[in-house]
């Protein structure tokens, strides 16, 4: 006995229902689009984060600060890059309205109070809290890209595992029915 399993839709097969051919067709688009829409959509949505991220950015400018606070010590900490081995301080530096300014942002550990740091302004002279390094948007832009192909993805398998339960709706229905009339047959020729 060989189990139950998907025909090509245009192999014409005599035993095969009309939800059989359409249970097909739905795997194979379901297959197609997974094929298109999930890396099309992983595309977009990377690129979108990817350009806003830039627009972000391109905002910004750097000015120099004076570490106001000590900065809390950190052990085991990663010097390699990035903005994972940044510490958390207070720093002071002046606006272009010649006032002194002070907030807290990243900077690098090892720095101690009076020492001099780059700070990143946004557009309107606000500190940015955690710029974070190029590869970081480039981190986050693939991440939703991953993320949107991979549900893409789910979403569409949802959608043809619905269609079946349709189609399984369907036939169940259909069989009832052949077996209600095949029923009535018999009781009939029994009389």
């Amino acid at each position: 006995m060989t189990p139950w399993k998907l025909h090509p839709p245009w192999r014409h097969e005599p035993l095969r229902r009309g939800t059989d051919v359409t249970q097909s067709w739905l795997a194979l688009a379901t297959g197609l689009a997974i094929a298109v829409a999930a890396p099309a959509a992983g595309v977009v949505a990377g690129q979108t984060v990817h350009a806003a991220s830039q627009q972000q950015r391109a905002g910004w400018h750097s000015v120099t600060a004076v570490v106001a606070k000590e900065p809390p010590a950190r052990v085991g900490v990663d010097t390699s890059g990035g903005s994972a081995g940044r510490v958390h301080a207070a720093v002071q530096w002046m606006a272009p309205d010649h006032k002194v300014r002070t907030g807290e942002t990243t900077v690098a550990p090892g720095v101690r109070v009076g020492d001099r740091t780059a700070v990143w302004l946004d557009r309107h002279g606000a500190l940015v809290r955690d710029p974070g390094a190029p590869g970081d948007a480039l981190a986050m832009s693939v991440v939703a890209g991953t993320v949107a192909a991979s549900g893409t993805g789910l979403l569409l398998i949802g959608a043809d595992k619905a269609g079946v339960r349709l189609l399984n709706r369907k036939r169940s229905a259909q069989w009832e029915k052949e077996w209600a009339e095949l029923d009535a047959q018999g009781r009939h020729y029994r009389q």
